[in-house]
């Protein structure tokens, strides 16, 4: 049988792609550390997460070590509780670790501009840790269609310098 000279181009290209798409996600699985939500995270109730022994009032709490902070955020039709309303303020130098429960529909929980980017599951807790370095103020971003205000779920993280972080008022 006789393969066309485009043809064999054609096929080695398309095998060449496969082989790249399954490295890509193979890596990223591997390598980078990227994940699905699971049930690692823990279960909350799905109408009051703070309820549950796993999951705080809505709030920046200090962390159990120096510069770590736990940031709880109830997403909801179609807000980020805090976020929305209020800014997540945490200080510059510090890690944080986001813990995100949904108390109504799937929601997803983006920090524009990092790779901080999770779905919120009802009755599912997802947690995300990064390290913000410097002062900057980050949007908060719904990534999965949650009905028709969607396009309105939008909220802001800042970050700022620690001398204006006044733990005091901004830790629960």
């Amino acid at each position: 049988m006789h393969v066309h000279r485009f043809e064999r181009i054609w096929l080695v290209a398309a095998l060449g792609m496969i082989v790249l798409f399954v490295g890509t996600v193979t890596y990223g699985a591997a390598v980078a550390g990227y994940g699905m939500v699971d049930a690692e995270g823990g279960q909350v109730d799905s109408t009051d997460p703070a309820a549950s022994e796993s999951f705080r009032d809505p709030g920046v709490y200090e962390g159990s070590e120096p510069d770590h902070y736990d940031v709880y955020v109830e997403t909801r039709r179609f807000a980020f509780v805090p976020g929305t309303g209020e800014p997540i303020r945490v200080p510059a130098g510090s890690t944080v670790t986001f813990h995100v429960a949904s108390v109504d529909v799937l929601h997803g929980f983006e920090v524009a501009g990092t790779n901080i980017n999770t779905m919120a599951i009802p009755g599912q807790k997802a947690t995300v840790t990064a390290e913000f370095d410097e002062p900057r103020e980050y949007g908060l971003v719904c990534n999965e269609y949650c009905g028709e205000g969607h396009h309105d779920m939008a909220g802001t993280l800042e970050v700022v310098p620690q001398s204006e972080f006044d733990a005091s008022t901004e830790v629960q």
